[in-house]
């Protein structure tokens, strides 16, 4: 058993298992979290999870985990991971099995009292117009060549057929597309699974949000991205559904029989890996990285249908309401990047499993109107607690390869969840703080609740003063769409 014995205390908020504390450790295991994050994260087997990643082949500097670790498959949730190229490994549980869930940000320059009257019909016209639920399938009917196309193209797509607008994919990470996807290494039962879910939001975590902008920390970088008071915001919180997850399942299965033709000994044989350089590497990140663009075009379908939905419900009554895009971004995937390691720039697989990309200032990878100001971090709370705006820094660069958290983190799991509360009661409780909920499942609505996840503002709280991470402002649930 791990206790906070086993730690070094680096600094406020940072948390350190020397490499020393066991044989097979290659790196040094860091933790950002307060004290009592801490002794949360040893409640479940998350810690050990992150000690086992730090024995994969090829990782450089530390394991990772945010203040918002929880247990997952082989990596613990909350993980972030590099690994040196060509020689270091990639590992499918390093990336999750929803392949790029992540948060989309709308806002309007519109108030909530301005839409308040018809905010119930707003609601109710989200949950009838974005299909939700475990197997919810979406009103596009692709085509074989279709889906591929989409599998490629990504937000692109979108955009050819008149489901975007340019500026999303400006504003989008990778600006709505993986380049290395391959379609011919994604597997025909991935293909049906997706085939008809473009366009769905999925269950569990998953949720659109009609926010109202309820605190802003950084007047002037809340002003660039067009995020002011009072006014209306929406979160869009999914990934790849199906076909990300049978990805996923493919791959585990595959290395699961060919990691030991590469020697590869694991303390876990849920952080089951390959060279990146292998060709089953390749496959299995060309497949991950179709997934990321089904993701991408998911999240860009249901803006355009989100944007429809409102504006048919204002129209007449709103002038002028319209969402723009402030970010687009994934919290589980395997990225190639270059990182600064001891003074020299080397190119690296960043796993973030549960973890977002928060890129500092003056990163070429960003749109030019956002390198003054660094990426935005969209970090979603639980229905009932607060969301924020953050933004990337240096301190990330330099510390977690430019990462930090992307949300509360599970205290409670989903079985524990539906055995405390009912559902019924939460719908009811929320009603009373003025926040409607719209779902299609009260036992599905109770695992996840928030009781059943951190406190996020704490989370937070932890990645702004470590310095990995910049508030920006905080939103407040008004409208809650779940599957």
């Amino acid at each position: 058993m791990l206790s906070q014995q086993n730690f070094v205390h680096l600094q406020e908020f940072v948390w350190e298992i020397p490499a020393t504390f066991r044989d097979d450790m290659r790196v040094p295991a860091r933790l950002y979290a307060d004290e009592e994050l801490l002794n949360t994260a040893l409640t479940d087997n998350s810690i050990v999870q992150l000690v086992n990643t730090s024995t994969l082949p090829g990782i450089v500097k530390h394991a990772i985990a945010m203040p918002d670790i929880h247990q997952g498959y082989g990596f613990p949730i909350g993980g972030v991971v590099a690994t040196r190229l060509p020689h270091g490994v990639i590992s499918p549980g390093g990336v999750g099995y929803d392949i790029n869930c992540g948060v989309r940000l709308l806002v309007s320059l519109t108030t909530i009292e301005e839409i308040r009257p018809f905010l119930q019909e707003i609601a109710s016209a989200l949950y009838a117009n974005c299909p939700s639920g475990v197997g919810a399938r979406g009103s596009l009917h692709l085509t074989n060549t279709e889906l591929d196309e989409v599998l490629h193209e990504g937000s692109r797509w979108m955009l050819r057929r008149g489901y975007a607008q340019s500026e999303d994919l400006d504003r989008t990470e990778e600006f709505g597309r993986i380049s290395e996807a391959d379609a011919k290494y994604v597997s025909e039962h991935a293909h049906e699974r997706g085939r008809g879910q473009l366009g769905t939001l999925g269950a569990g975590n998953h949720f659109i949000e009609v926010d109202r902008v309820a605190e802003v920390y950084d007047q002037a970088t809340a002003a660039h991205l067009q995020i002011y008071p009072d006014n209306v915001a929406v979160q869009i919180h999914c990934g790849s559904r199906g076909l990300g997850h049978q990805i996923c399942e493919d791959y585990v299965s595959r290395f699961q029989k060919t990691a030991q033709d590469y020697g590869i000994t694991l303390p876990d044989r849920e952080l089951v890996c390959v060279p990146f350089d292998s060709w089953e590497g390749q496959e299995y990140f060309r497949a991950m990285a179709c997934a990321a663009n089904f993701a991408f075009a998911n999240r860009q379908l249901l803006t355009h249908w989100i944007r429809q939905t409102v504006d048919q419900v204002l129209a007449g009554r709103i002038k002028d309401f319209h969402l723009r895009q402030v970010y687009d971004i994934a919290h589980n995937m395997a990225k190639i990047e270059e990182h600064e390691i001891d003074g020299h720039r080397v190119r690296l697989c960043v796993h973030r499993k549960g973890a977002t990309r928060a890129l500092g200032p003056n990163s070429p990878e960003l749109p030019a109107d956002l390198r003054a100001i660094g990426q935005p971090v969209l970090i979603p709370g639980s229905m009932g607690t607060a969301s924020y705006v953050l933004t990337g820094t240096a301190g990330a660069m330099q510390q977690t390869f430019g990462s930090t958290c992307h949300g509360a983190g599970r205290v409670m799991s989903r079985a524990k969840a539906k055995r405390t509360v009912r559902g019924v009661e939460l719908r009811q409780q929320l009603k009373s703080r003025g926040i409607l909920i719209c779902a299609g499942s009260m036992s599905g609505l109770a695992e996840e609740a928030p009781a059943a996840y951190k406190d996020v503002s704490q989370v937070v709280e932890v990645v702004a003063r470590a310095g990995i991470a910049r508030k920006i402002a905080r939103l407040e649930p008004v409208a809650v769409i779940k599957g």
